[in-house]
């Protein structure tokens, strides 16, 4: 079943509070990971991959690079990962192109992309480890202790993002199901995550 536009647009006529913490690439912007709230079990990636087509015909005019985008269709979630100057260019070219506004927008620094394996599923997990509790330094750490033990699950981790002024952490892993990825989290390091979404990218 799919959301009609004004149906959408109803969901994100508010907007809950930003959260940023950093990251300055070579051109002065930042990387940022907003996240949309829809409807569970009525967003359809089809619909996403509209929405962010429209998104790039408009992004240059306020100076963001939309990277990739990640759908969790049974809950309604899209994390679209960009590089923008600030928040408020990343809302008003959401805005501009289909009116969907993000409820939070994390500022975050990244690892080093692996490439992907197979046809394994995709999934994105959640650390909340607390504001001002974790660094880049100690992601990067706690990562290399999962890339050590991920074969033993049938994990391959992609990629993660810090924020480290809110404490979250989100990783980005090909896995056989969620329950490997968190096992694969508990053996490296003991963090485990508040939630395993199985989602589609797009890009």
């Amino acid at each position: 079943m799919k959301v009609s536009l004004p149906a959408i647009l109803f969901a994100f006529s508010s907007i809950s509070a930003l959260h940023v913490a950093a990251q300055t690439d070579t051109s002065g912007k930042h990387l940022y990971i907003d996240v949309h709230k829809l409807q569970p079990g009525k967003v359809k990636a089809e619909d996403v991959a509209g929405a962010h087509a429209k998104d790039l015909a408009v992004e240059a005019k306020y100076g963001v690079n939309f990277i990739k985008y990640w759908v969790d269709e049974d809950k309604g979630l899209v994390y679209c990962l960009s590089s923008a100057p600030d928040t408020a260019s990343i809302i008003k070219t959401h805005a501009e192109a289909h009116g969907m506004l993000p409820a939070n927008i994390f500022l975050v620094t990244d690892g080093q992309e692996a490439a992907l394996k197979g046809q394994k599923n995709l999934y994105l997990d959640i650390h909340e480890l607390g504001p001002g509790k974790v660094t880049a330094k100690d992601v990067a750490a706690a990562h290399q202790k999962d890339l050590a033990v991920e074969g033993k699950y049938g994990v391959n981790f992609i990629n993660y993002w810090v924020d480290e002024k809110n404490g979250t952490v989100m990783c980005l892993s090909q896995a056989p199901d969620s329950a490997a990825v968190v096992h694969t989290h508990k053996e490296a390091h003991g963090l485990i995550p508040v939630a395993v979404m199985q989602v589609k990218q797009g890009q």
